[in-house]
């Protein structure tokens, strides 16, 4: 559906993207991951055809970009962070009027708005002014704009940017059910959205792609670090039978009730759960079974051993670690100024 080979985009001296290669296939919903300045909406903007490249090649449903910019752009519903909507305007005569842009014939129109603001979640708002909705609402109508054509492919910038978890959550099941019938690229800094939501998710980090992958094997690249053990004892006890290995690792006790609201797994009774998280360098089979081994020496009865792949979050921290802030541009070289003679 998408292939992007080689994308670069310099600001000035300033490079936003550098040579960026991916694929995104038909049916996939990727979440498009990286810190603030990472060059997310660059590349999101480029692929949409608003913003040209560099150097580089993008192509949609097999269309160049560079070659057919509006023939590739048809197959396309782009959403950007901010949509530009026109707030004086309402709904469905916004949507009309976007949907004449689009190139939807005057006899479908009619049915093309009605079937975007069905997936959009806007039933019953056809009359509102877009000025007088809330933010959520808002980001609705916007998302119906990318909707409106009914394109195979949906480009989302921030769809859940400003709304309240509710919102969000209402966005995350909307798009669950979009996912049925489109391709979806999805950028969000709500990493647990992408978890439940996305197939495949892509990391950029400066500019550069770092990571791609299934949702599983990019929590992967980072391994499991913590460890989750069920114990028959009193917490005090498991607690000093482990203190030797504190130099390196933490280790965490939760009684029945906290271990099953932090990973959704009951504990039996009269257990307690220990959580383990290892230290970078730390032999995580090594160090687990020599603390096995001192709770048997101490006849307490280990009833679970089980390790715990890392999060998407954690992945995602260590992949952009130091990326706080995009490349800076160089500086230019300062010029002497002459002496008069």
């Amino acid at each position: 559906m998408i292939e992007v080979e080689k994308l670069t985009k310099y600001y000035g001296a300033f490079p936003a993207v550098r040579d960026v290669s991916f694929e995104v296939k038909r049916g996939d919903v990727l979440g498009f991951l990286g810190p603030n300045g990472a060059g997310k909406s660059t590349t999101l903007r480029i692929l949409a055809g608003y913003l040209g490249a560099t150097s580089g090649e993008v192509r949609i449903n097999g269309i160049s970009l560079r070659d057919d910019a509006e023939k590739a752009r048809a197959s396309i519903g782009y959403m950007p962070e901010m949509s530009p909507l026109y707030t004086e305007m309402r709904v469905s005569e916004y949507l009309t009027y976007r949907a004449e842009l689009k190139g939807v014939q005057r006899r479908a129109r009619k049915d093309a708005v009605v079937r975007s603001m069905k997936d959009a979640g806007l039933d019953g708002r056809e009359a509102s002014v877009i000025g007088e909705l809330s933010k959520g609402y808002r980001q609705r109508v916007g998302l119906a704009d990318a909707l409106v054509a009914n394109p195979p492919l949906l480009i989302l910038d921030e769809p859940t940017a400003g709304l309240d978890p509710n919102q969000i959550r209402e966005v995350r099941d909307l798009l669950k059910r979009l996912s049925e019938a489109h391709t979806i690229v999805l950028s969000t800094h709500i990493l647990s959205e992408v978890e439940q939501t996305c197939t495949r998710g892509i990391v950029i980090s400066k500019g550069r792609l770092v990571a791609e992958g299934s949702i599983e094997e990019l929590r992967a690249m980072r391994g499991a670090r913590e460890v989750r053990l069920v114990v028959r004892a009193e917490s005090a006890t498991v607690l000093r039978v482990a203190e030797p290995i504190a130099g390196v690792a933490r280790v965490e006790v939760r009684d029945s009730e906290h271990d099953a609201a932090a990973h959704h797994v009951p504990v039996p009774e009269g257990c307690v759960a220990l959580t383990i998280t290892f230290d970078e360098g730390a032999s995580l089979p090594a160090v687990t079974e020599e603390l096995v081994r001192a709770l048997v020496g101490a006849s307490v009865g280990v009833v679970e051993v089980t390790p715990r792949a890392a999060s998407l979050e954690q992945a995602f921290s260590e992949l952009t670690m130091g990326d706080d802030a995009a490349p800076k541009a160089p500086e230019k070289p300062k010029t002497r100024k002459k002496r008069r003679a």
